[in-house]
């Protein structure tokens, strides 16, 4: 039905009465206002002043105009009520502030977030693709898709895999609402609640959110020298406690950067399989290499199907495109039962948006141009943490990837630290949200997909001056 003209302006009021933004006594708009503003007749201005005379929430004075009525108002308030409160884990709502979200428009670098920024992200390739596919489309956009995703994006994700030497078959491919997703799947199936994985230490919050709420116990096996996974650590570890699950991120490592070598990938491997210890290998990453060819996975050395490959579109194209997957191996049957009580389907228009852009060569000449991107922004940001904080500073060189990780010397300050960087409106991630344990209080993570500007890169020179002081 219909409404009526005048309830463009009486809703208004309402909610201001309702939010207290007009008080008891406050005298409201004239007649001729609302007509000039809402462009209405005179005619339907007063039956929407009417209106609110009637529900008792206005009140019109001869000669005075229309004041918000002061009995309606008390009765409203009383009669509010009594919600309780919403109890809120702190610890978790503060470290997802940290990692993902920016504070307010007026931060000179929000260095924070592992997301590309606007002036990264293809935005003209991304929404004239999308605009294809609903035309090409149309209501089949609106109806359930496959559980496991369309054959056709299922098939041209395991054809690009297979690019790179992992065998990778379309049946055993899941299509799942991002990779956070597809490594809870991965997770769940392979660990019930209170086995013992192992996972990389520094490890990003967003893993370890899941691990802990799978409730896993967890060893941390730490990158030696923050240069490479410490396979020995790996070994000792496996030999010691009875792992069930090992999880990694073996191209540009988050936080890190670093690239896992072959040989370390082969070990690692080995070391899982000759105990039957299955492997998730997160690797949304793998496509931002800067320089050679793309890095192989661990998938390449699988010959027993126990290495799950996780990965994502939402690094690559856009955080929005919320589209990830993961290849299941012989962990396929279970992996499937519970992505489809996790949702019937993964958005329609996502996969078809995604799968128009691997047939044709876009996505590729899109990656090639965002690796530069990426690339001269790592250099920009290295170089100034380099120069300007003090030489006790250590930061890794990535090769790929997102990120940045430096390590200020002992004993620094770390909460006047972030003081400064609050100061100087910057926002770096702190070490203490990449491990369950205190190891990395003086660390902090460094994000270059966000546009570097000379204000930021002047900022940053400030904060690292200042530690010299």
């Amino acid at each position: 039905m219909k409404d009526y003209k005048y309830k463009v302006f009486t809703d208004a009021i309402e909610k201001h009465i309702s939010t207290g933004l007009l008080k008891p006594g406050d005298k409201l708009p004239s007649a001729r206002s609302i007509k000039k503003e809402y462009q209405l007749s005179i005619s339907s201005v007063q039956n929407g002043y009417d209106y609110l005379i009637y529900k008792g929430l206005v009140r019109s004075l001869p000669r005075s105009g229309y004041i918000v009525n002061y009995q309606s108002y008390k009765a409203s308030a009383s009669h509010s009520p009594d919600l309780k409160a919403i109890p809120r884990d702190s610890v978790f709502r503060e470290n997802i502030f940290l990692t993902s979200q920016q504070k307010q428009h007026t931060e000179v670098a929000n260095l924070n977030a592992a997301v590309p920024s606007d002036l990264l992200i293809p935005q003209k390739l991304v929404l004239r693709t999308m605009q294809q596919v609903i035309r090409e489309k149309g209501a089949a956009l609106l109806r359930y898709y496959p559980t496991n995703g369309t054959e056709e994006l299922r098939e041209l994700v395991a054809k690009r895999q297979v690019l790179h030497g992992a065998i990778i078959q379309k049946d055993e491919t899941i299509i799942t609402d991002g990779a956070l997703q597809a490594l809870y799947i991965a997770l769940a199936v392979t660990t019930n609640p209170n086995d013992i994985i192992a996972v990389e230490s520094p490890c990003v919050f967003s893993v370890l959110e899941v691990i802990a709420n799978l409730k896993l116990r967890t060893i941390e096996i730490p990158l030696k020298n923050y240069n490479t996974f410490d396979t020995d650590h790996l070994a000792d570890a496996c030999q010691k406690n009875d792992i069930k699950s090992i999880v990694v991120t073996p191209n540009f490592h988050n936080p890190t950067g670093i690239l896992m070598t072959d040989e370390t990938k082969q070990k690692l491997y080995n070391i899982a399989s000759s105990r039957e210890i299955p492997i998730i290998e997160n690797d949304i990453y793998g496509d931002l290499y800067f320089t050679g060819s793309r890095p192989t996975t661990i998938r390449n050395y699988d010959q027993q199907g126990l290495v799950i490959t996780v990965s994502s579109f939402s690094k690559t194209l856009a955080p929005g495109i919320r589209l990830g997957w993961l290849a299941a191996g012989r962990y396929f049957s279970a992996a499937e039962r519970l992505k489809f009580s996790l949702g019937r389907s993964v958005s329609p228009l996502n996969q078809e948006v995604v799968a128009k852009l691997l047939s044709t060569s876009s996505y590729d000449r899109h990656l090639r141009k965002f690796r530069r991107q990426l690339e001269l922004q790592a250099i920009k940001l290295a170089n100034h943490i380099h120069q300007f904080f003090p030489e006790t500073t250590y930061t890794t060189i990535p090769q790929g990837g997102y990120s940045i990780w430096t390590q200020l010397a002992p004993g620094t300050d770390m909460l006047a630290f972030y003081k400064t960087c609050e100061k100087f409106g910057v926002n770096f991630t702190p070490g203490n949200t990449f491990s369950f344990t205190n190891n990395y209080d003086n660390c902090f993570r460094t994000v270059f997909s966000n546009h570097l500007t000379p204000e930021s890169l002047n900022a940053i020179e400030r904060i690292g001056q200042s530690l010299s002081h």
